[in-house]
């Protein structure tokens, strides 16, 4: 008798420890993705016909992740059933930009190495000029509402972004030769 009291008590007590842990365990909540959370971050960035070659050369461009991505939005024609899907391109896709724009800064400072001091000079003006046109872009898009204007100045802002990037690239490797 004593004994089938003391393994109700442990029973007992396991289920409160049990009960416990699972109450203070935190949750996590299920997040849907949608395709604007591919708008996270900068856009892809753009890549000069002259050096495009070899900046693309090797580089994962994500298009089999992107034609499952699509394949899957043309079969379930709703976004919260290709969720793994739209994680993994989203992952590629940063992957792929954070190397691309490594490539590009690098591709940049080789050109003007091996271009005269006089072109170099010559194309840190034009890229100080396109800088200059994307901030009048940037500012003109702050008037758009909506989605729209938002994918404007999301879009303007990351080109803003890259071109200083590779103009200050430049801008160093000008320094360096002077």
């Amino acid at each position: 008798m004593q004994c089938e009291g003391l393994v109700v008590r442990l029973m007992f007590l396991f289920v409160v420890c049990f009960c416990y842990l699972v109450d203070s365990q935190q949750t996590m909540e299920e997040t849907i993705l949608v395709g604007d959370d591919l708008m996270m971050g900068p856009p892809s960035p753009l890549i000069p016909p002259e050096i495009a070659s070899h900046v693309l050369e090797g580089v994962d461009l994500c298009d089999g992740i992107l034609r499952n991505l699509f394949l899957c939005l043309q079969i379930n024609d709703i976004e919260p059933f290709c969720q793994d899907e739209i994680a993994l391109y989203r992952q590629c896709a940063e992957r792929r930009d954070k190397e691309l724009r490594q490539r590009l800064q690098d591709s940049e400072q080789k050109l003007e190495l091996s271009t005269p001091l006089d072109q170099a000079k010559e194309r840190a003006t034009q890229l100080e000029s396109e800088v200059t046109l994307l901030e009048r872009r940037l500012i003109l898009a702050s008037g758009a509402e909506g989605m729209d204007g938002f994918r404007q100045r999301w879009s303007l802002h990351g080109s803003l972004t890259d071109t200083k990037n590779r103009l200050e690239a430049l801008k160093g490797t000008i320094r360096f030769s002077i």
